[in-house]
């Protein structure tokens, strides 16, 4: 059984777009094929939560080879949407300096296919932040159903 959603949703306006491609590409070094994040459209600096989403296309680069016939987003792909969303949230709302990498991962839960013609949902909490590292629970929504869970670390290089 999936874990309770790290935040209620129907608070959300999910319509609303907080910071759209563009703004994200200000803060985040990923681009072209890599930019796995395409909006974020809520954020609660207070708690340190955020919600952004990934829209799959069938123009995705892993849809002619993962699977053929039946695409399939590969779950590293969904983690690295996941670890896109926390260092957007920790450079430009926490406002951490410099080049953040991906330094972990754990406790990592797939739970169902996301094929395109589907937005990924992105649920995001920051859980710790020391000098230099900080980790994040986020879960990925697909429709109703979660489609993954973990906690990621991300370090200030």
């Amino acid at each position: 059984m999936p874990p309770s959603l790290l935040f209620d949703l129907n608070q959300i306006d999910l319509n609303h777009v907080e910071f759209d491609r563009s703004a994200i590409a200000e803060v985040n070094p990923q681009a072209y094929e890599m930019a796995q994040l395409d909006a974020v459209t809520w954020v609660d600096s207070t708690r340190m939560l955020c919600l952004g989403y990934k829209d799959v296309t069938d123009k995705e680069f892993w849809v002619r080879g993962h699977i053929p016939g039946r695409p399939l987003m590969p779950g590293v792909i969904m983690v690295e949407a996941a670890a896109q969303l926390a260092s957007f949230y920790m450079k430009r709302i926490y406002g951490l300096k410099g080049f953040i990498g991906f330094s972990g991962i754990e406790d990592t839960r797939f739970r169902e296919a996301v094929p395109p013609g589907n937005r990924l949902w992105l649920l995001c909490h920051i859980c710790k932040v020391r000098s230099r590292q900080f980790s994040a629970a986020v879960q990925g929504l697909v429709g109703d159903k979660m489609a993954f869970d973990t906690v990621i670390s991300g370090m200030r290089i």
